[in-house]
């Protein structure tokens, strides 16, 4: 039978809202806790309409107080601060021997400084930042990449299996977050690749959709590519990862390979040509409108 366990889920935004909502699917209880108190109280009708009867805190804090397992979803470095360690933040009442689960894309550095707090304060951090979009967090099919320690990521396993289809233990604590930097870079390059791909087939008066059909089954694969070239074609961004968070996360990305001494061109640029679809108006339009800052060419 499945363990159920007292969790504070901290954060329910477009990926944090499913997510507890699958851990109230699987039997869990959930006292949760949103900065907006609106989007918390809507959450928390659409959980009732469904049968489920979650709590909503009015802090952190209150969150967090006699959890199991305390779980934050939030946007940044400053924000996870903010629910964790600011007045009324999370880990003043996280009780010991709990455990503390990140799933916000943020620094390597925030990750091991609220590990390093955590076990001051005598309960276990795993870093779990995730990938797949607002799509595989309603659906349960999340890539979760984690840091920490083995069993305090096998710990986090049982919970994180309602929302998550690959989990999988990367390093010691801020290892997650530096694979998630990983995952983003390659996203980048991939959409920089595609919009030009794009661009050349149509100016070519070649039919997008068989030039898709032809590549996509070799090499060049992958799943931006199969998700996002007919939605580049036709011009279609206002859904998904908005540019804005890729922007956030690309800074992390660029900012760790500086400080291991690394070069990271192809990420330099590609961001760059991120800020320019911001100067567009599109900073809260998908990653895939990369392919808006590219002329249509002759054909």
């Amino acid at each position: 039978m499945d363990e159920h366990f007292k969790i504070g889920f901290i954060g329910l935004g477009v990926m944090g809202g499913p997510m507890a909502g699958h851990l109230l699917g699987a039997g869990h209880q959930i006292t949760a806790y949103n900065r907006t108190r609106s989007r918390a109280d809507a959450w928390a009708q659409r959980q009732h309409d469904q049968g489920f009867a979650p709590n909503i805190a009015e802090t952190p804090a209150q969150a967090a107080a006699g959890a199991d397992i305390v779980i934050t979803c939030v946007g940044n470095d400053e924000d996870l601060h903010g629910v964790t360690l600011a007045d009324e933040g999370a880990f003043g009442a996280i009780r010991p021997g709990a455990l503390f689960i990140d799933h916000t894309t943020v620094s390597a550095h925030m990750a091991r400084k609220l590990a390093d707090n955590a076990a001051q304060r005598d309960f276990s951090a795993v870093d779990a930042p995730v990938s797949g979009g607002q799509a595989g967090a309603e659906n349960g099919t999340l890539a979760i990449m984690c840091g920490g320690a083995l069993s305090d990521v096998e710990r986090a396993r049982g919970v994180m299996q309602a929302y998550g289809a690959r989990i999988v233990h990367v390093g010691a604590c801020g290892a997650g977050q530096t694979a998630k930097m990983a995952n983003q870079m390659c996203i980048a390059g991939i959409l920089g690749g595609l919009s030009e791909a794009i661009r050349l087939t149509v100016a070519a008066g070649l039919d997008p959709e068989k030039v898709l059909e032809a590549i996509s089954g070799g090499a060049a694969q992958s799943w931006q590519m199969e998700n996002r070239w007919p939605t580049m074609v036709a011009g279609e961004f206002d859904f998904g990862f908005a540019v804005d968070w890729m922007r956030k996360d690309l800074g992390y990305a660029l900012a760790e390979a500086e400080r291991l001494g690394l070069s990271s061109p192809v990420t330099e640029m590609v961001d760059s040509f991120y800020a320019d679809i911001k100067q567009m108006g599109g900073g809260r339009q998908d990653t895939s409108a990369l392919i808006r800052r590219l002329p249509e060419g002759k054909n």
